[in-house]
């Protein structure tokens, strides 16, 4: 008779093993879950989003300028200062 394998994940918080049955899953504690309550709440986690709307159309709010050379001076001259 095959046996059923039982489902764990370490706790994001602690790191200590904890099993799916366990009724604060997937945190080992109350405490661990609040600690974590807390990360989100202070700005320490955050959800990305696209920067704007027209990033999800392959619009671009921004124009690419050259690369500067190797040795450090720009491509073009309008950068220069004038002599």
């Amino acid at each position: 008779m095959p046996r059923k394998k039982v489902r764990s994940l370490r706790c994001p918080t602690c790191r200590k093993l904890v099993l799916r049955t366990e009724p604060d899953f997937p945190f080992c504690s109350e405490r661990c879950r609040l600690i974590d309550l807390g990360k989100w709440a202070s700005g320490a986690y955050v959800i990305s989003s696209p920067l704007n709307e027209g990033d999800q159309f392959g619009e671009a709010d921004y124009t690419v300028s050259p690369r500067p050379k190797a040795n450090g001076t720009k491509h073009d001259d309008q950068h220069r200062k004038p002599n």
